[in-house]
C-alpha cells in the first residue's frame, strides 16, 4: 500500500542541414486581463529529470509502460510536468562536453502514455547535438502536438511561455537554464536557436512579468544548482527572488541529481530540486519522488511529497513503509538550508 506522507499546509538538466525551425508547441492566446469566476482547486504534479539512454532506452520497446506503475500518479493530476533532459534527434554533431543524451520520437509516446502533459527543455542536454539536434527536437514535438517550453528557434520563442487553460484556469509555464556549461554558445539569438537562459536575467524576468499579465497562474521550471548539493546555491536563491518579485506563483527545479528543499518564498512556492526521475545509470543519488500541489487562486493550499527511488531499470518506484517515512522526513528537512518557510 502506498504511503502518502503530507508535509505541511501552506497558506499563502548529422551533418545534414537542419529542418525549418518551428516552435515546440503552439501557444494558446489568452486575454490580457485574466480572471476566474469561482475558485478552482487544481492538482499539479511535478517530477525531475527524464531521459531515454542505455537502460531507459530499452523501456521504449513498450512506451505505454515506460514509466512503470508510478504513471498512475502522474496521470491522476490536472497538470503534470517534468524536465526532458535529452535531444530528440538522430542527426547533429556532439557538442564539446562530457555527456551526450539523445532519443527518438517514441519518447514522446512514453511521456504521453504516462500522463505527463508538458516538458521543460531548458537544460544542459537539449543541445547536446548542436542546433541541428535542437531543431529536430522542436520539430518532433510540434509534429506530435506535444507541449514543451524553455527553448526555441530564436530568442522570442525560447523565452515564450507555454500557455494553456486547465479547468478554466489560465496557466503560463516558462523554463530557464542556470547551468554555466556552454551557456553563452547555447543562448538563443534573433535568428539563432537556443535555450532560455537565467543568465539573461533581464529577459527572463521580463518574460515572467509578461506571463503574469496573461495568466491566472504562472509556473517557472528551472534547471539549476550544484550537482550533488542538497542545498540551493546563492545564484538559485537570487534568481528565485527575482522571479518571485516578477510574479511567479510556483518555481520548480531540477539538475542537481539530488533532492533540494521546498517551501514558501514570500507568496511564491519554491521547490528547488526534484532530483533524477527516469534515469539511465548510476548517479549521485537514487532518491526521487513526486511533488503534488493543490493550488487555489495562485496559492498553494497543500503539498504532498510522494517519496520514491530510481530502480535498477531506471524507473522511479514509489516507496512504502519506514523507507517512505524516512525519505519524506529528509525531504521536509531540506527546507531549512533552502531558507524557505
Amino acid at each position: 500500500m502506498l504511503l502518502l506522507v503530507p508535509l505541511l499546509l501552506l497558506a499563502g538538466c548529422s551533418s545534414s542541414s537542419p529542418a525549418v525551425a518551428r516552435s515546440a508547441a503552439p501557444s494558446v492566446v489568452l486575454s490580457a486581463s485574466p480572471s476566474l469566476t469561482a475558485p478552482v482547486d487544481l492538482t499539479l504534479v511535478f517530477a525531475g529529470d527524464v531521459h531515454f539512454m542505455d537502460r531507459t532506452a530499452k523501456l521504449l520497446k513498450d512506451p505505454a509502460a515506460a514509466f512503470g506503475p508510478i504513471a498512475a500518479q502522474l496521470s491522476a493530476a490536472d497538470l503534470t510536468i517534468v524536465n526532458l533532459e535529452t535531444a530528440i534527434t538522430s542527426r547533429g554533431v556532439e557538442e564539446p562536453k562530457t555527456y551526450h543524451f539523445r532519443t527518438t520520437p517514441v519518447a514522446i509516446d512514453a511521456l504521453k502514455a504516462a500522463g505527463i502533459d508538458a516538458v521543460s527543455i531548458a537544460n544542459n542536454h537539449t543541445l547536446d547535438y548542436g542546433r541541428t539536434g535542437l531543431l529536430d527536437t522542436l520539430d518532433a514535438l510540434r509534429t506530435a502536438g506535444y507541449p514543451a517550453f524553455g527553448a526555441g528557434a530564436n530568442t522570442d520563442e525560447a523565452y515564450r511561455p507555454w500557455l494553456t487553460t486547465v479547468r478554466g484556469v489560465k496557466i503560463a509555464v516558462l523554463g530557464f537554464s542556470q547551468v554555466g556549461e556552454l551557456s553563452s554558445s547555447w543562448a538563443p539569438g534573433p535568428d539563432k536557436p537556443g535555450i532560455a537562459m537565467a543568465f539573461d536575467t533581464q529577459r527572463a524576468v521580463a518574460a515572467v512579468t509578461e506571463a503574469r499579465s496573461q495568466a491566472d497562474l504562472v509556473i517557472v521550471f528551472n534547471h539549476w544548482g550544484d550537482e550533488g548539493n542538497s542545498c540551493p546555491n546563492a545564484a538559485q536563491k537570487t534568481f528565485a527572488g527575482k522571479l518571485s518579485t516578477a510574479g511567479a506563483d510556483l518555481i520548480i527545479g531540477a539538475h542537481a541529481h539530488t533532492l533540494q528543499g521546498s517551501g514558501r518564498l514570500g507568496r511564491t512556492f519554491v521547490a528547488y530540486g526534484l532530483g533524477n526521475f527516469l534515469w539511465y545509470g548510476p548517479s549521485r543519488s537514487t532518491e526521487t519522488g513526486l511533488l503534488r500541489l493543490t493550488v487555489r487562486d495562485r496559492t498553494v493550499t497543500s503539498r504532498e511529497f510522494l517519496p520514491a527511488v530510481v530502480s535498477g531499470s531506471g524507473q522511479p518506484t514509489l516507496l512504502t513503509g519506514p523507507a517512505a517515512t524516512k525519505l519524506s522526513q529528509r525531504y521536509a528537512g531540506l527546507s531549512t538550508c533552502a531558507g524557505l518557510a
